[in-house]
């Protein structure tokens, strides 16, 4: 069962609605850990006194703040002296259209919920207000020590909350030396590129993308399990010439227009297409049985399309 990773109450006007906070996302990564090389003895990471070498108890550390000659101790507790009832209060300071965000802004996810039956009401009142007004709420809080800003959107009765970056961690594109400045392209280049974007054109279906590199993380742990070979991955694709750009687009669009040919791809190459439209039970189909599954995908995708 899911816990909360902060509770307290959301605000807005003279309305105070307790909530609590759940993650909306798991991590999938595959998880190592680190051994000394030649033997199975696991690697730890320990607080020690940088000074004495000795180990230090958790309930010993305080935090310092380095002012440049000496540092300033603050102790946990007064974290939370500084911002009283901060941590258990999510305010709201008004609504607005979430397309007014720009997505650079957005950083996690979380899950709102009511705390208890008793506040169903109120949670679905704002929820359904919410989702009228097509607005996003923008508000404050205190979790971990760390002040948030955040956006609470609705949809279909349930409120998330995002994280949003404040304005001043946002990076200034035009102080960044690497991104080019205005390059003059032709109408014709601007053209095709624009035809190769209506080919690649697709729904956004989420279920269809998985993380393939984990995937391949794992058959490379199951391999060395049982002695077989590793599968290397193909080299990164060259960058294309300026000279050759139009060519490069152009071929780029005939073969998005042409189905592509499952019967000369090899079996590896089969199966990196099933992982990508995520196939079911790929990782046990021979040859013709991939071929078959990415057929019938590929089929119910032009028929819904």
């Amino acid at each position: 069962m899911a816990r909360a990773v902060w509770g307290g109450a959301l605000t807005f006007g003279l309305v105070s609605l307790p909530v609590r906070l759940f993650t909306a996302t798991d991590s999938h990564a595959v998880h190592f850990h680190q051994l000394e090389r030649g033997t199975s003895d696991r690697v730890r990471n320990r607080r020690v006194n940088e000074r004495t070498g000795d180990e230090v108890p958790l309930d010993a550390i305080v935090k310092g703040y380095d002012v440049g000659d000496e540092y300033v101790l603050v102790e946990p507790g007064e974290l939370d002296d500084i911002a009283p009832g901060r941590s258990k209060s999510l305010e709201i300071d008004g609504f607005v259209d979430l397309d007014d965000i720009a997505p650079v802004f957005f950083d996690k996810t979380y899950y709102l919920a009511p705390k208890g039956k008793d506040f169903g009401k109120t949670y679905a009142l704002l929820a359904k207000a919410m989702e009228h007004q097509d607005k996003a709420a923008i508000a404050t809080f205190v979790m971990r020590n760390r002040e948030y800003l955040v956006a609470v959107k609705a949809e279909s009765g349930l409120l998330t909350l995002h994280t949003l970056h404040w304005a001043d961690e946002i990076r200034d594109p035009r102080k960044l030396d690497s991104l080019p400045g205005r390059v003059k392209v032709s109408d014709r280049e601007v053209r095709m590129a624009e035809r190769l974007i209506d080919e690649l054109s697709m729904e956004w279906d989420p279920e269809e993308f998985h993380d393939t590199y984990q995937e391949r993380v794992a058959r490379l742990v199951e391999a060395k399990r049982t002695g077989e070979p590793v599968e290397r991955a193909d080299p990164p694709a060259e960058s294309t010439n300026v000279v050759d750009l139009m060519d490069a687009l152009r071929a780029s669009v005939d073969r998005a227009k042409k189905p592509t040919d499952l019967g000369s791809l090899t079996k590896k190459e089969l199966y990196e297409k099933a992982a990508e439209a995520g196939v079911p039970g790929r990782s046990s189909m021979n040859r013709d049985e991939l071929v078959k599954a990415l057929s019938e995908t590929s089929g119910r995708r032009r028929s819904a399309a």
